[in-house]
Protein backbone atom coordinates (compact mmCIF):
# COMPACT_ATOMS: atom_id res chain seq x y z
CA UNK A 1 0.00 0.00 0.00
CA UNK A 2 1.38 3.41 -1.00
CA UNK A 3 1.88 6.10 1.59
CA UNK A 4 -0.53 9.03 1.50
CA UNK A 5 1.00 12.42 0.82
CA UNK A 6 0.71 14.65 3.88
CA UNK A 7 0.82 18.02 2.08
CA UNK A 8 -1.41 19.59 -0.54
CA UNK A 9 0.01 20.66 -3.88
CA UNK A 10 -0.87 24.29 -3.10
CA UNK A 11 0.96 24.20 0.27
CA UNK A 12 4.00 22.50 -1.24
CA UNK A 13 4.29 25.01 -4.09
CA UNK A 14 3.79 27.97 -1.74
CA UNK A 15 6.01 26.84 1.13
CA UNK A 16 8.71 24.43 -0.08
CA UNK A 17 12.23 25.90 -0.26
CA UNK A 18 15.32 24.82 -2.18
CA UNK A 19 17.51 22.35 -0.27
CA UNK A 20 21.28 22.18 -0.05
CA UNK A 21 22.65 18.71 -0.75
CA UNK A 22 26.32 17.92 -0.14
CA UNK A 23 27.88 15.68 -2.76
CA UNK A 24 31.47 14.69 -2.12
CA UNK A 25 31.73 17.64 0.27
CA UNK A 26 30.44 20.13 -2.32
CA UNK A 27 27.16 21.92 -1.55
CA UNK A 28 24.66 21.87 -4.41
CA UNK A 29 21.12 23.24 -4.51
CA UNK A 30 18.07 21.08 -5.21
CA UNK A 31 15.32 23.36 -6.52
CA UNK A 32 11.59 22.96 -5.85
CA UNK A 33 9.99 21.29 -8.87
CA UNK A 34 6.68 20.05 -10.22
CA UNK A 35 7.55 17.09 -12.43
CA UNK A 36 5.88 16.34 -15.77
CA UNK A 37 4.55 13.11 -14.23
CA UNK A 38 2.35 15.13 -11.85
CA UNK A 39 4.56 14.48 -8.82
CA UNK A 40 6.36 17.23 -6.96
CA UNK A 41 9.58 17.50 -4.97
CA UNK A 42 13.10 18.78 -5.62
CA UNK A 43 15.49 18.46 -8.56
CA UNK A 44 19.23 18.86 -8.77
CA UNK A 45 21.34 19.01 -11.91
CA UNK A 46 24.96 20.05 -12.02
CA UNK A 47 28.57 19.17 -12.67
CA UNK A 48 31.52 18.71 -10.37
CA UNK A 49 34.72 16.72 -10.20
CA UNK A 50 35.60 13.75 -8.04
CA UNK A 51 39.09 12.62 -7.18
CA UNK A 52 39.91 9.02 -8.16
CA UNK A 53 43.39 8.09 -6.96
CA UNK A 54 45.51 10.99 -8.24
CA UNK A 55 43.12 11.98 -11.05
CA UNK A 56 40.25 14.43 -11.03
CA UNK A 57 37.32 13.18 -13.11
CA UNK A 58 34.42 15.35 -14.27
CA UNK A 59 30.96 14.05 -13.37
CA UNK A 60 27.46 15.16 -14.20
CA UNK A 61 24.90 14.92 -11.42
CA UNK A 62 21.13 14.56 -11.77
CA UNK A 63 18.94 13.79 -8.79
CA UNK A 64 15.25 14.00 -8.08
CA UNK A 65 13.67 13.90 -4.64
CA UNK A 66 9.99 13.08 -5.10
CA UNK A 67 7.47 13.51 -2.29
CA UNK A 68 5.97 10.05 -1.77
CA UNK A 69 2.34 10.00 -2.87
CA UNK A 70 2.50 13.42 -4.55
CA UNK A 71 1.49 12.03 -7.94
CA UNK A 72 -1.90 11.07 -6.50
CA UNK A 73 -2.30 14.54 -4.97
CA UNK A 74 -1.73 16.03 -8.43
CA UNK A 75 -4.68 14.06 -9.79
CA UNK A 76 -7.15 15.44 -7.26
CA UNK A 77 -9.44 18.23 -8.50
CA UNK A 78 -8.39 21.71 -7.40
Amino acid sequence: MAAKCRISRADFVAKAKPRTININGIPMTAEVKEFSTGSFGWYLNGKTSIQVDDKSVAVQISASFTVVGSKEVAREPA
